[in-house]
């Protein structure tokens, strides 16, 4: 994942910034309790941000389950101070070894190799992959953590684009199973990444490709071993404004100089008075190249028209996977009796 976030309005207070970090539990009353983890391991920027999506997409799947999420981060992650201060009231890592988690979530992380094995952090995560496979019923890869979880599991190593991947793509279903249960033939699902995996290598180590889309590739994918490994190359937990953010994000890098050619637009994301305004705001920063023309970015009139079309196929998905969890739970507590 690329993206940055703005925290205004989301409570940037040190004691609202603790109490947000702290365990999450989405209570259903005589509902049964599922514990998962999502291990964060988001830019500082993102971080905060990050925990409040899948704060809204776990307790808008929730339905009849009563849901703890506690959080967690890989400690070779670079932080600054003020980054390391956001982890206030995370877990350590070295306390999920003892976890009794149901089921885990981890998200991508800004690269800085490329080979994800030269990763600092790549020894950690893993550890964490193979501690899921034992201890969790399902565990969830994201976006560059699914690229790190099937080269270690299969030996697949993604592929750079030529271009970034970038905009809300409509994915077409190609497989039933439970997670997709009750979901639309086509649906719209986020995604922002520079390396796509090849479909034909998942299907010849045995993944199973639940959605795919003829423009963006492989969305999501599974395989079953002791836990169901679940891998999503989009990001259906995005709020209506990430990519407006992130686009945002890419522009005043290039107006900065920290990158040699103007981002491309989102795909399918903004209507035709914004690509309209964008379009000329790209026509002068091309000519006349200078931070302060990020000034004239349309921010606010691009929020405001902006719309989450992926939110209630999101929630359905999850809610699936929750309700897998809370089956195959039952099932393996059978089994031990």
């Amino acid at each position: 994942m690329n993206t940055e976030y703005a925290h205004a309005g989301q409570g940037t207070s040190g004691r609202t910034r603790r109490l947000h970090h702290r365990a999450t539990r989405f209570r259903v009353p005589d509902a049964p309790c599922l514990e998962i983890g999502l291990v964060n391991n988001m830019p500082d920027a993102a971080l905060d941000a990050t925990v409040r999506q899948f704060r809204a997409l776990l307790a808008g799947a929730a339905a009849d389950v009563d849901v703890r999420l506690t959080l967690f981060t890989l400690p070779e992650v670079p932080r600054s101070d003020a980054g390391r201060q956001l982890l206030d009231g995370y877990t350590p890592l070295e306390e999920l070894w003892r976890s009794r988690l149901d089921g885990l979530i981890v998200t991508g992380a800004e690269p800085r190799a490329e080979d994800l094995r030269d990763e600092p952090f790549w020894n950690s995560l893993t550890r964490v992959l193979d501690w899921a496979e034992t201890n969790t019923c399902s565990t969830i890869l994201s976006c560059l953590a699914a690229h790190a979880g099937i080269l270690y599991l299969d030996g697949i190593a993604r592929r750079r684009l030529d271009d970034k991947r970038f905009g809300v793509f409509e994915c077409v279903r190609v497989a039933d199973h439970p997670l997709t249960a009750a979901a639309p033939a086509s649906l719209a699902v986020p995604h922002s990444r520079w390396n796509e995996v090849p479909e034909q290598a998942l299907l010849a180590c045995g993944y199973r490709i639940l959605t795919r889309s003829d423009a963006a590739g492989v969305d999501a994918f599974i395989k079953q071993r002791r836990s169901l490994f679940v891998f999503f190359q989009g990001h259906p937990e995005y709020d209506a404004i990430t990519l407006l953010l992130e686009y945002r994000r890419d522009v005043g890098r290039y107006l900065r100089a920290e990158r040699e050619t103007y981002p491309t637009m989102p795909e399918g994301y903004f209507d035709e008075a914004t690509v309209s305004a964008l379009t000329t705001l790209r026509e002068r920063a091309l000519t006349d190249r200078r931070e302060a023309l990020l000034l004239e970015f349309p921010t606010a009139a691009a929020a405001g028209t902006v719309k989450n079309r992926w939110r209630s196929s999101a929630e359905s998905l999850y809610r699936n996977w929750l309700q897998y969890i809370t089956v195959e739970r039952a099932r393996r507590s059978d089994y031990v009796r």
